[in-house]
């Protein structure tokens, strides 16, 4: 897949509402993730992952880097009608089921 989300939306980032998710908040929290971060990857990362059956809305994982060079995934719902992106989750990436630059899975 490989494209970048605002290449997806057709737009910048700045232009659609960032609504953080309780269980992406508490990630947020755990792994020290800041909102700079999230927002940085948004927009510079790449989607690698897109579930378009996805309820209430189709989401994609998106896989870069924060400006500290720590790897992160983060999925997000995107409701096109209103502009919102849902922030589902964050993580950083395991080596161990991530290969390619923690853009695809490794088969086990």
């Amino acid at each position: 897949m490989f494209a970048s989300l605002p290449e997806l939306l057709e737009s910048t980032i700045l232009e659609w509402e960032l609504i953080f998710r309780v269980h992406a908040t508490q990630k947020m929290f755990q792994l020290d993730i800041e909102e700079t971060d999230i927002v940085n990857v948004l927009e510079k990362g790449n989607i690698i992952e897109s579930y378009k059956d996805d309820f209430p809305f189709p989401s994609v994982l998106i896989n870069g880097i924060t400006e500290d060079e720590n790897n992160l995934h983060i999925v997000v719902g995107i409701d096109s009608r209103s502009k919102h992106l849902y922030l589902i989750t964050v993580y950083k990436p395991d080596i161990e089921r991530w290969t390619n630059n923690f853009s695809e899975r490794k088969n086990k």
